[in-house]
């Protein structure tokens, strides 16, 4: 998901006052009803009806992807007037395990918003991002029927269950004992129908007017993890609420889903369809096919501008890009297609190869933008059309959704547990997009300094304190790490890092600890003290100029006293700059050994000012403030801020644009 920064303005202003003052010192196919696989060969058509929980044959197929652990069959239908969904799956999970399993777990994710005492609204307050619940908006999944293919009806054995806080009142985790285990190897179907009505769109789902947003609409198998994945000791379920900050985890399989809606509506959906739509008493039946993804979600609305265009680049052998346009947004449709040419070019060169031939882009209405800025499987949001012009916040919402596509798309990590693996590698690879393609250079002091209250990267998603704190840290932190990483490994160095990890990893569940083992691998060296600082821990580096003390002596000279202190994170040298007021500037190098260094220089000229990183390269430092010391003032604050009016207002029009 891409975040969008809400803290109030008068910080933002603090923080460009803060950096003023330092830098002042200082991305072939045609649409019809042809049939598309989302690999890269051609899938033949489904047959109708396809037999539950079997796979579609394909003797021309190349092998998965990933291993498959579930297969979804859904069929659901829209309900306008009563604002739901009805729909019956049939899901079947294979053990991946080496132990009995006697009870599955599924998540019944829209339970979040069926009143104000779940989990999901105590940490949220009903609010995700800029977007609000609406007054008396509610919404819940009823899971009605639960069968085996066997014929054993589960539904009497359903159990809510809240592993993370015992909140009585949250739904959104059921247990579902078995009449028999699950023995390692074996599958099991199971057979379900059930019922969601849906809220006013908010935090990825609901509806606006007539346009829907289907997130997290069916119930989901949770994630068995296998002794060893992820750094388990013991085999077991990967088992959580829904959260308000957290976002989701889940296994790679196969979609087959049919979805009927009235017949002037067009739908947008994960992977491709098997099949030209059919329209019956007024309804439209559409079906969509999608293998080797972890999720899947549809959008509606009778409103939808579409269009489409193929797209091929040395590391993207083809696919069609779809844009679903809401009419407010037609005459922007180029750059949408832009920006996602520019995107999967891109990170399809550094990464790897995008392997699906499909791409949907969803542009919600205005008023439906909290369905906005989200990513799923060959499908993303854009920000909600609330104006007819738009800055490059338009594609850079659209270059960070298409990076989901491969960091959580592919990578899949675990959003619970470890969200920056997810968020900071996208908003990382964001930034490289939108310099190399748009010339935006990040404004990484600033940024720095936004993180007010640095917390570990490796705390579950609903440990942070709230959604801002979640956020500076998760992809602002998140991205900052990264940064640093490439700082002291090189670009090149960096590229290949990020490239192994992502080949080694897609189609596959990596932690935190595996990505370190691929930097350490890549670059021949431990990280230990970096990641137990930086990622595991939660320091910034923070280094300050606490006292100059000038005495002049017999021979014509100066002795000037620096005093620099170590407050954070010890970083392997700090740079520190020395200006003297006949223009003599020196630099040294501290190699940050100790707590405190005192810096004797004699020099014909009293020292002026004193400046730490004059060129901002200590990415991880949140705290510039103290960076800076001017000689000539005593007063503490004056010292701290004292540049210069005129630079100020240069810089901070410098910074606003961004």
């Amino acid at each position: 998901m891409k975040f969008k920064l809400t803290k109030p303005f008068t910080i933002w202003l603090l923080v460009v006052f803060v950096s003023c003052a330092v830098t002042a010192g200082i991305q072939l196919l045609t649409h019809s009803g042809e049939h598309l696989s989302t690999s890269l060969h051609q899938e033949p058509i489904l047959k109708d009806p396809v037999p539950q929980g079997v796979q579609a044959p394909d003797p021309a197929a190349p092998p998965p992807m990933s291993r498959r652990i579930v297969e979804y069959h859904i069929s659901v239908a829209l309900q306008p007037d009563s604002k739901s969904l009805t729909g019956s799956q049939t899901l079947t999970w294979e053990h991946p395990g080496k132990l009995p399993i006697e009870e599955l777990y599924l998540h019944l994710y829209p339970n979040a918003f069926e009143s104000k005492k779940t989990t999901f609204f105590q940490e949220s307050a009903g609010r995700l991002r800029q977007d609000e619940q609406k007054p008396g908006s509610f919404g819940n999944m009823t899971l009605q029927t639960v069968t085996t293919s066997d014929g054993h009806d589960l539904t009497a054995r359903m159990e809510y269950v809240q592993p993370d806080d015992g909140n009585r009142d949250d739904r959104t985790l059921v247990k579902l004992s078995l009449p028999a285990p699950v023995l390692p190897g074996q599958k099991i179907t199971l057979s379900m129908d059930f019922e969601v009505k849906l809220p006013q769109v908010f935090a990825r789902m609901g509806y606006a007017d007539d346009f829907y947003m289907a997130g997290q609409w069916f119930p989901k198998i949770a994630v068995y993890e296998t002794e060893g994945m992820r750094g388990r000791s013991t085999e077991g379920w990967n088992i959580h609420q829904y959260h308000g900050n957290s976002e989701f985890y889940s296994d790679f399989g196969i979609y087959d889903v049919k979805i009927k809606v009235p017949s002037t509506y067009t739908v947008a959906a994960t992977g491709f369809p098997t099949k030209s739509a059919v329209v019956q008493n007024e309804t439209k039946t559409y079906r969509f096919y999608a293998d080797d993804v972890h999720d899947f979600a549809w959008a509606a609305s009778p409103h939808f501008q579409y269009y489409e265009e193929p797209f091929s680049a040395p590391n993207v052998p083809g696919v069609k890009i779809k844009l679903y346009l809401d009419p407010k947004h037609e005459s922007l449709k180029g750059r949408y297609f832009q920006a996602a040419k520019k995107s999967l070019a891109r990170f399809s060169e550094w990464y790897g190869t995008y392997p699906y031939s499909t791409l949907s882009i969803v542009v919600p209405p205005g008023n439906a933008n909290g369905a906005g800025g989200m990513e799923y499987p060959t499908l993303i949001t854009a920000w909600g059309a609330a104006e007819d012009t738009a800055d490059l916040n338009l594609e850079r919402v659209v270059v960070h959704e298409i990076g989901h596509q491969f960091f959580y798309g592919m990578v899949a990590s675990n959003e619970f547990e470890e969200a920056w693996l997810d968020e900071g590698f996208t908003s990382y690879a964001e930034d490289k997009v939108m310099e190399q393609e748009y010339g935006v250079k990040p404004r990484l002091p600033l940024e720095a300094a936004y993180v007010t209250s640095p917390a570990s990267l490796t705390i579950n998603a609903w440990d942070y304190r709230d959604h801002s704190h979640y956020a500076d840290n998760v992809y602002i932190r998140g991205k900052l790490v990264l940064m640093a990483i490439e700082q002291e490994a090189g670009p090149r160095t960096m590229q290949q890092i990020m490239k192994t990890y992502f080949q080694r990893w897609k189609f596959r569940h990596p932690s935190t600890k595996d990505f370190q083992n691929v930097v350490e691998d890549v670059t021949k060296k431990s990280w230990e003290d970096f990641f137990n600082q930086y990622v595991y821990g939660k320091q910034m580096i923070d280094y300050a100029v606490d006292n100059i003390r000038i005495l002049p002596t017999d021979q014509d000279r100066y002795e000037n006293e620096v005093l620099i202190t170590r407050k954070g994170a010890q970083h392997h040298t700090v740079p520190i700059q020395f200006h003297f007021a006949d223009g003599t500037k020196i630099d040294k190098l501290w190699d940050s050994q100790g707590s405190q260094i005192v810096f004797n220089l004699s020099h014909t000229s009293p020292l002026s000012w004193v400046v730490i990183d004059p060129d901002n390269n200590l990415i991880l430092e949140n705290k510039k403030i103290n960076n800076f010391m001017n000689a000539t003032i005593d007063t503490k604050w004056k010292v701290r801020w004292n540049t210069g009016v005129v630079k100020i207002i240069e810089t901070f029009f410098g910074w606003v644009s961004w």
